[in-house]
């Protein structure tokens, strides 16, 4: 009987994973299932999410409201295949074989729900470019793009 593929795994990093990653990570994981393994975390993670953050994906019908904010650890990098980051100036620590994106997006900190939600809208469509990305042909491949 043939061993199935491990699922990919997508690490989301952004200083406080209280907005853009906790959004990218809820869409992946309300668009694959458990298809793929999803991670967020931040260098200096928030005490919660941002409420505008909650209330935008609720409007898509995903409840992020019970997400902490989880430290960015070297283990979590070590364990995923694609590692993107908000374009928030966060690093990550880099190792080979790993995909590396840098997603350039506004910061929803501060703002109220009708400045989040094209953020929102813009972190769904990358999100789901990123997903026909992964099930393509060598769709985890390593790189150092930025963008996506």
């Amino acid at each position: 009987m043939p061993t199935a593929a491990p699922r990919p795994s997508v690490l989301f990093v952004c200083v406080h994973n209280a907005g853009r990653s906790q959004m990218a990570a809820a869409f992946l994981t309300h668009l694959t299932g458990d298809q793929i393994e999803v991670r967020s975390a931040g260098s200096a993670p928030a005490d919660s999410v941002n409420p505008a953050v909650v209330e935008a994906m609720e409007e898509r019908g995903i409840d992020i409201s019970a997400e902490i904010p989880k430290v960015l650890t070297t283990e979590a990098v070590q364990a995923s295949d694609v590692v993107i980051t908000m374009g928030c100036g966060d690093t990550c620590p880099v190792f080979p074989g790993k995909r590396y994106l840098d997603w350039q997006l506004h910061d929803p900190a501060g703002q109220g729900v009708d400045a989040v939600r094209p953020i929102r809208d813009e972190i769904e469509r990358r999100v789901q470019r990123l997903i026909s990305g992964l099930s393509g042909p060598g769709g985890s491949g390593t790189s150092n793009a930025h963008g996506a």
